[in-house]
C-alpha cells in the first residue's frame, strides 16, 4: 500500500512539490514548447503574446472557485482530495483532446479548449493552495513554498524542455499524449494514497487554520449561498482590513521584476536567434533547474533570515539581467523582431547567460514571496484570500505577456525589456508594508474605507477611458499598450462590482452590480474585432455605466465591513 504522504512533514513538503509539478507541466507546455512551435511557424510576438495571456486567464479568475472549494466537499473522498483528483482526470481529457487540432491553421479553437483545461487547472490550483494553508505548520511554510514552486519549475521543464526533445523524434501530435500522461502518474502514485483525516489529526486543535474547511453544509444550495456569501464578507474585510493585506493586493498585480524572460519572449528569441528544437529545449531546461533550486534555496533562506530582506534583495537583482539583455541588444542592433530560422550565435549565448541569471534570482524570489503572502492571509478563508493573492498575479502574467508582444512589435525588444526591468523595482517600494498585522492595528472602519477609496479610484480610472477613446491616436505606438491597462482596469472594477453585489444590501445599486460587472469583462472581446464606432460606443457606454455604479458604491458606508 503507498504511504499517505500528508501524515509527515517529509512526507507534506513531497507531497505539495509533487502536486506542483502537475500545474507546472502544462504551463511548460503552452508556454514553452507552443510557443516555440508558433513562432517557427511564423507567428508574430504580438498574437503568441495573446496566447499566452490567454491561458493565464482562468488563473486569474481562480478566486471565484476559492469559495466552492472551501464550501462544497465529499466526505467520502476527501474535502479537497476529491477536488484534486476531479481536476486532474479532467485536465488529462482536456489534452487528449487537443491532439486533433492543427496548428497555427486552428489556433482559435485550440486555444478555446486550451482555456477550458485552464479552468481545470486553475481550481485544482484552489485546492492544493487551500490543503496547503490548512496543512503546512508555520515552521514549514518557507521551505514548502519553495518546494512547491520549485515542483512548478520541474514541472515545466518537463512539459517544455521534454516536449521539445522529445518532438524532434516523434512530432508534436504525441506530446499532448505524454503531458497527460505525466499528470495521470502523479494522481495515482500521490494523490490516490492521501487522507485528507490525517491533516486534522496532526493540527489537533490548531484552531481557526481549519475552520474553513470544518463543518458540511447543511440545507442544501440555500445553505451553501449563505457560507459562501459569509466567505465572501470575511474574505473582502481581510483584503482590506489592514495595510498588509491591502497593500498585498497590489503588490500581487505589478509584474514579478521583470517576468519577460520568463514567459513567451524567451521562446521567440530562441527561434529568432536560431536555436533547434533541441538547443531550445536544453536552454529551457537549464534554466527551470537552477530556478527550482533557487526556489529551494530562497525559501529555506526566508525562513532563517526572514522574508521581507531577503526578498527585496531578489527582487532588485531579478531586473539586473533583464536591464542588461536590453543595453546589449540595443547595443547590437537587434532592435524590432527579425524572421526565425538564421542562425545567430553570439546572440544566443546573450540569451543564455540573462536567462541562467535571472533564474537564479527568479527562483530565490518565488518561494519567499507566496510564503509572505500566507503571513498575511486570514486562516479562516485560507484557500480564499490565498489563492486571490496567487490569481492576481496570474493576471499580472497574463496582463504581461500580452503587453510584451505589442510593445515588440510597436517598440522592439530593448524597449520592452528595460521597461519590464523598471516595472520590476516598483515592487520594492510596496514590499515593507507586506507584514503580518501587529495586535490592535486593524480599526473598526478600516475595510470600509478603503473599499469606498478603491471604488472612487477605479470609477475614474473608468471614467478616463471615454477621453481615450475618443483621440486615442495621439498615443501613436503606445495605443495598443494603453488600451491593455483599461482592461485590466475594468477587469479590476467587475472584481469590486461583484464583491459589492455579495456583500451589500440589496437595492438598485446592487442588483444593476453584476450586470455592470459581466459587462465590463465582455467588452474584451473588442481586443478581436475592428474597433469601429458602433464597438467603441458599446466601450464607451460599458466603461460610463460601470463608472456611475462605482461612484454609487463609492457613497455607501459598506456596514458589513465595519
Amino acid at each position: 500500500m503507498l504511504p499517505n504522504l500528508l501524515a509527515t512533514r517529509r512526507g507534506r513538503l513531497g507531497a505539495f512539490f509533487a502536486l506542483y509539478v502537475t500545474e507546472g507541466i502544462p504551463l511548460g507546455f503552452a508556454v514553452t514548447a507552443i510557443a516555440y512551435y508558433l513562432r517557427k511557424q511564423g507567428v508574430g510576438p504580438a498574437e503568441i503574446g495573446a496566447f499566452v495571456g490567454s491561458f493565464y486567464v482562468p488563473w486569474a479568475f481562480k478566486w471565484a472557485f476559492g469559495p466552492f472549494v472551501d464550501v462544497f466537499r465529499s466526505q467520502r473522498f476527501g474535502h479537497r482530495r476529491a477536488w484534486i483528483i476531479a481536476m486532474q482526470l479532467l485536465l488529462s481529457a482536456t489534452l487528449a483532446v487537443l491532439v486533433f487540432f492543427e496548428l497555427p491553421a486552428q489556433l482559435g479553437l485550440f486555444t478555446a479548449v486550451l482555456f477550458v483545461h485552464n479552468t481545470f487547472g486553475a481550481i485544482q490550483d484552489v485546492a492544493i493552495d487551500s490543503l496547503a494553508c490548512n496543512t503546512l505548520h508555520e515552521d514549514e511554510r518557507g521551505l514548502a513554498n519553495g518546494l512547491m514552486f520549485a515542483g512548478a519549475a520541474i514541472g515545466q521543464a518537463i512539459g517544455g524542455s521534454g516536449v521539445l526533445f522529445m518532438t524532434a523524434y516523434t512530432g508534436f501530435q504525441s506530446s499532448f499524449f505524454f503531458v497527460a500522461g505525466s499528470i495521470l502518474l502523479i494522481t495515482f502514485f500521490v494523490v490516490l494514497p492521501m487522507k485528507e483525516s490525517a491533516v486534522q489529526r496532526i493540527q489537533g486543535s490548531a484552531g481557526e487554520a481549519g475552520e474553513a474547511g470544518a463543518a458540511q453544509p447543511s440545507g442544501g444550495l440555500r445553505q451553501a449561498g449563505r457560507e459562501m456569501r459569509e466567505f465572501a464578507v470575511t474574505s473582502f474585510r481581510s483584503f482590506m482590513g489592514t495595510r498588509g493585506a491591502f497593500a498585498g493586493v497590489g503588490f500581487c498585480l505589478l509584474p514579478m521584476g521583470a517576468m519577460a524572460l520568463g514567459l513567451a519572449l524567451r521562446s521567440n528569441l530562441s527561434v529568432e536567434f536560431g536555436l533547434d528544437e533541441n538547443e531550445a529545449a536544453q536552454l529551457e531546461l537549464w534554466s527551470n533547474i537552477v530556478s527550482a533550486i533557487g526556489m529551494v534555496l530562497g525559501g529555506w533562506l526566508s525562513d532563517k533570515l526572514g522574508r521581507r530582506g531577503t526578498l527585496f534583495v531578489y527582487f532588485a537583482l531579478m531586473s539586473l539581467p533583464t536591464a542588461w539583455l536590453a543595453w546589449k541588444l540595443q547595443q547590437l542592433g537587434y532592435v524590432m523582431p527579425r524572421p526565425a530560422g538564421a542562425r545567430q550565435p553570439e546572440f544566443a549565448l546573450l540569451l543564455w547567460i540573462a536567462s541562467l541569471v535571472y533564474n537564479v534570482f527568479n527562483g530565490l524570489m518565488y518561494g519567499t514571496r507566496a510564503a509572505i503572502m500566507m503571513d498575511v492571509t486570514n486562516p479562516k478563508v485560507a484557500g480564499t484570500q490565498f489563492t486571490a493573492y496567487m490569481a492576481m498575479s496570474n493576471l499580472a502574467i497574463a496582463v504581461g505577456a500580452t503587453w510584451q508582444g505589442i510593445t515588440i512589435e510597436a517598440f522592439g525588444y530593448p524597449v520592452t525589456l528595460g521597461i519590464d526591468a523598471a516595472v520590476g523595482l516598483l515592487l520594492l517600494l510596496l514590499l515593507p508594508m507586506i507584514r503580518p498585522p501587529r495586535e490592535g492595528e486593524e480599526m473598526a472602519d478600516a475595510p470600509a474605507r478603503r473599499a469606498r477609496g478603491s471604488a472612487w479610484v477605479l470609477a475614474l480610472l473608468c471614467l478616463a477611458w471615454l477621453p481615450f477613446s475618443q483621440w486615442g491616436e495621439a498615443f501613436g505606438k503606445a495605443r495598443g499598450v494603453v488600451d491593455l491597462f483599461f482592461t485590466l482596469i475594468f477587469v479590476m472594477s467587475a472584481v469590486l462590482l461583484t464583491a459589492a453585489w455579495a456583500m451589500l444590501p440589496r437595492q438598485p445599486l446592487t442588483r444593476a452590480a453584476p450586470w455592470v460587472a459581466l459587462a465590463l469583462l465582455a467588452v474584451y472581446v473588442r481586443k478581436f474585432f475592428d474597433a469601429g464606432l458602433p464597438l467603441q460606443l458599446v466601450t464607451s457606454v460599458v466603461a460610463l455605466a460601470g463608472a456611475a455604479v462605482l461612484l454609487g458604491l463609492a457613497r455607501q458606508r459598506w456596514r458589513e465591513l465595519s
